[in-house]
């Protein structure tokens, strides 16, 4: 029998939306927390974008309430469901939910103790608070995507990461686990303004550090202008990364390529003068053997050599396997919950629902019988999978 996880115990209400708002619910889901999810007949764009039902990774873990939010029948249901819960979390426009009539001074009068997480792109107040964004956009304003760019070359990052999951739905997370902790020791509840835009910039911190510092596009280690901190082409077509930053390491890198001795590399790692010719030279090298050479020369070192692997093989990587880094659920390879914790582990609860799986579950949990769910269904206020 598996073991409860850190959140178990605890209640979230997710209003269905798209990326962060439903990667903070999986995070939640994961950790043991019972999430129900509020769908709407037909679905949404997400579900259109990441495909619904049992592939919707998003989703796992979670149970399935579908329910027209502009029902007047619907409302009483809800605000019962948000009445008994630890967490709301919803992604809207700011005003949305106001009009809906689910917004944080009603929710917070009827559950105190509620903490109501908002999820947006540029939050709750400001002159962009109403505009439209995606992730790319929310990582250009915060001066994030810029730092994407290869030395030289045109900004951009890999998409969702940065503005949507790591500076949305991560860090909105991260509040809900705080709240809930001071919420224990004050017995109240608060509303969590999460933006998208400002948590990609907080991603970011170090390289503020660095830009401040002066020891950035050009002269920094870290931006793909540095000869080993790049990636390569090898003679497969297949990429290597190649990451010897500190001294130690880099030492024993060019020992193993025979350039030790070499004026071009002995002595000159952070002589940024030369960085273009040792760029061209180890790009030369590495395109000269397929990539299962470069990784077997460097198998047994700490030289920061690694494969870069596609989404396909790196669940076939043996540390991921000996971790069980990945799982297979309802069909659909993906990450197993992370991090992991020694006591209580995070599990994946169930596979990702059907549309209305849980409708007249959820609606018997409230009380509700099975005539007054039929009737519910009949006015076209829920449905059921």
């Amino acid at each position: 029998m598996s073991r409860p996880g850190p959140l178990a115990g605890i209640k979230v209400v997710e209003f269905a939306g798209i990326g962060p708002g439903p990667f903070c619910g999986m995070l939640l889901a994961d950790m043991g927390a019972e999430v129900t999810l509020l769908e709407r007949a037909g679905g949404t764009f997400a579900s259109q974008l990441f495909g619904g039902g049992r592939k919707a990774v998003a989703n796992r873990g979670k149970k399935s309430l579908c329910i027209d939010l502009k029902n007047p029948e619907a409302k009483a249901l809800v605000m019962q469901l948000i009445g008994e819960a630890d967490v709301l979390i919803e992604g809207f426009r700011p005003g949305v939910m106001e009009r809906l009539g689910f917004g944080p001074d009603t929710c917070l009068e009827l559950n105190p103790r509620l903490i109501y997480g908002r999820m947006t792109g540029w939050g709750q107040s400001g002159p962009l608070a109403a505009r439209a964004g995606h992730d790319a956009n929310y990582a250009a304003l915060a001066g994030v995507l810029d730092t994407g760019r290869r030395h030289g070359g045109a900004p951009w990052a890999p998409p969702t990461l940065i503005g949507d999951m790591g500076g949305g739905g991560l860090m909105l997370a991260w509040g809900i686990a705080c709240a809930l902790i001071e919420t224990g020791r004050s017995g109240q509840g608060q509303v969590i303004d999460a933006a998208m835009c400002e948590g990609a910039a907080v991603l970011a911190h170090g390289l503020f550090n660095l830009e401040a510092l002066g020891e950035w596009q050009g002269k920094c280690a870290i931006d793909s202008s540095a000869p080993f901190y790049d990636v390569y082409a090898c003679a497969d077509g297949q990429w290597i990364s190649v990451c010897p930053l500190e001294p130690q390491f880099y030492q024993t890198f060019i020992k193993r390529l025979g350039l030790s001795e070499d004026p071009d590399f002995a002595g000159q790692q952070y002589d940024t003068t030369r960085w273009p010719v040792m760029k061209q030279r180890l790009a030369v090298i590495f395109a000269s053997s397929p990539r299962a050479h470069w990784e077997q020369l460097f198998d047994d070192t700490d030289d920061c050599v690694w494969p870069v692997l596609s989404m396909q093989d790196a669940p076939m990587h043996p540390h991921n396997q000996a971790r069980q880094a990945f799982v297979d659920i309802a069909g659909v390879r993906q990450p197993a919950p992370a991090p992991r914790f020694s006591r209580t582990p995070g599990s994946i609860q169930s596979p990702p629902p059907l549309l209305g799986e849980h409708t007249q579950q959820r609606l018997m949990d409230l009380g509700l019988s099975s005539e007054e769910i039929a009737r519910l269904v009949a006015l076209g206020a829920v449905s059921v999978a």
